[in-house]
């Protein structure tokens, strides 16, 4: 045994299997946390960056929404309305004498 070559790989395994169990599988458990941590953050950041572009368009679409309200209530005015109907479609207001009721049973 004393002229046989072995190789230090084989060597450090057989006596880790044989003495060291324990180790060895603390060792295994430590490689799988760490690769979960960095799995785990890795998704963590991945969702944090798509809640920050959702979070962003949500501002938009909100700062949108509430020029659309304010769009709406100006071209809505009666004011505007009247003036448009008016000037743009020369109609006048009917003399209450002129009006005609039909009512239909």
């Amino acid at each position: 045994m004393a002229g046989e070559r072995h190789g230090l790989v084989g060597v450090i395994g057989r006596d880790l299997i044989s003495h060291a169990k324990l180790p060895l599988i603390l060792l295994v458990a430590i490689v799988v946390s760490a690769i979960s941590v960095v799995t785990i953050v890795h998704k963590t950041r991945l969702l944090t960056a798509k809640k920050d572009s959702q979070t962003l368009m949500l501002n938009v679409l909100d700062i949108e929404w509430r020029n659309l309200l304010l769009e709406e209530n100006v071209l809505g005015d009666h004011s505007r309305v009247e003036n448009h109907a008016v000037t743009q479609l020369h109609m006048q207001h009917v003399d209450p004498g002129k009006e005609n009721i039909v009512i239909t049973e």
